[in-house]
């Protein structure tokens, strides 16, 4: 018994000076926690771009960044690479380090603040995505590579602050631009091309790129690797919503997922609603309010396309006088509008009916966006919750104004053809009792000086 526990002692002691030896360096052991930046000079991300003159260089002064680390290697669709982001929510700036380290994420947790002293790294930028790491020499030009694992944790350190997570910006395919290329964003409203249903995320040992589509036929590339954990698995059939780093190739953006948690397809795809689809086709026409009969209001759409457009999801909202809120709205998702066609709406159906002559497609209530006295801001608002068409500015009363029509009536000029979502008073002939700047002081009356339904 002597003899065995001797023996446990002594294999104790061992695996003991064995663990010391493996972690007397820390270059080895984990990255330096730092909760004081006192001691650095510290940039911008921004500021750090700044550096990249078209080459490849080095980076001589004492200067560290910060981010927040927005990827992980943890399912393998990530090797040897961290984003990183200026700001935990809504950033303005991102990009990426290179380096020889696997299973970064056991040390780099997404959420957390790095700080990366720069002093020795290179610089460079390919795409518009720029990244900084060690360096590799290729027919005589440097190009940033993998900063060297006995070095990295020489560089990367990480900040004291609490990880409080990860808020990835919100967008879509349509709104996607240069500034959010190396930040996390979150992409609404997607699905994968019918034609590539059915196959795996990437094929073995390769990196793979499959297309990412939108209900107005917007494409983004996704790119996996061949290597990751989920390789294997098929693509969702369902639509959703995608989150993951934007990064840009070949001309064009990509994005580039963690883990299959970054999907979340769970609604029907964009082809069991095809009657939900944006147009700039749609425009506000005319909208009404006679000097002598607020019952005679109105406003009327039209439709420039040469196809039938149902509007299921669309909107009116109006903004009354200087609201920065909506003050009330129009549900239009039971009408479609026809080609080359005009849309009529009242506050008032019966008035409108003995007015003017016919019924109005559709009767609302009043203090409605078609019961608007002229000094109101109206809206048109697609399904997805982009603004088509705008008459006024929100926020400013229409007195006294370039876009008051009180007592008269807000024409679209006929050249006029697509909605704008920024008011430009050009585009109409607005008359009322004590507008300004380009209109024309004269009040309207109902029926004769009105004409829904016609253009």
């Amino acid at each position: 018994m002597i003899i065995k526990n001797t023996i446990y002692r002594i294999l104790g002691i061992g695996i003991l000076l064995v663990f010391m030896s493996c972690v007397k360096n820390r270059n080895f052991d984990a990255p330096e926690i730092i909760c004081s930046e006192g001691e650095f000079e510290v940039i911008d991300i921004s500021e750090l771009k700044n550096f990249y003159k078209g080459e490849t260089v080095q980076i001589q002064d004492d200067l560290v960044i910060k981010g927040y680390v927005i990827s992980s290697d943890k399912e393998g669709n990530f090797f040897n690479t961290i984003y990183f982001q200026d700001e935990s929510s809504n950033p303005s700036d991102g990009m990426q380090i290179e380096l020889e380290l696997r299973d970064s994420h056991l040390f780099f947790n997404v959420g957390q603040q790095i700080i990366i002293k720069l002093k020795g790294l290179y610089l460079g930028e390919s795409n518009g995505v720029y990244k900084v790491g060690g360096v590799f020499t290729s027919f005589g030009n440097r190009s940033v590579g993998r900063l060297p694992k006995n070095v990295v944790f020489d560089h990367v350190l990480l900040s004291c602050k609490a990880n409080d997570g990860i808020v990835p910006l919100s967008t879509s395919i349509s709104e996607l631009n240069q500034t959010m290329i190396g930040t996390l964003v979150e992409i609404g409203n997607i699905e994968f091309k019918e034609d590539e249903l059915g196959k795996t995320f990437a094929i073995e040992g390769e990196e793979t790129i499959r297309t990412l589509i939108d209900c107005n036929d917007n494409e983004l590339s996704i790119v996996n690797s061949g290597y990751a954990d989920f390789q294997a698995e098929l693509l969702p059939e369902k639509m959703g919503t995608a989150t993951g780093i934007l990064t840009y190739n070949d001309n064009e953006y990509q994005l580039i997922i963690r883990d299959l948690n970054d999907l979340d397809f769970n609604e029907e795809r964009c082809e069991d609603f095809i009657d939900e689809f944006t147009s700039t086709s749609i425009l506000i026409s005319e909208i009404a309010d006679p000097n002598n009969n607020a019952g005679a209001r109105f406003i009327e759409l039209y439709n420039a396309s040469s196809d039938n457009l149902s509007l299921k999801g669309w909107t009116l909202q109006r903004y009354t006088n200087d609201n920065v809120e909506v003050s009330s709205s129009i549900d239009l998702s039971e009408l479609t509008i026809e080609a080359n066609g005009l849309l009529v709406i009242s506050p008032d159906a019966e008035e409108f009916e003995i007015v003017y002559g016919f019924v109005p497609d559709l009767g609302v209530g009043s203090n409605s966006p078609a019961d608007s006295n002229g000094d109101d801001n109206i809206v048109l608002v697609d399904p997805f919750g982009k603004i088509i068409d705008i008459f006024g500015v929100v926020g400013e009363d229409g007195s006294n104004t370039n876009h008051e029509f009180e007592d008269g009536r807000a024409l679209r000029r006929p050249e006029i053809v697509n909605g704008n979502a920024i008011f430009n008073a050009n585009e109409w002939q607005i008359f009322n009792d004590t507008g300004e700047m380009g209109t024309v002081n004269e009040p309207k009356n109902a029926p004769m000086d009105f004409t829904p339904g016609e253009r």
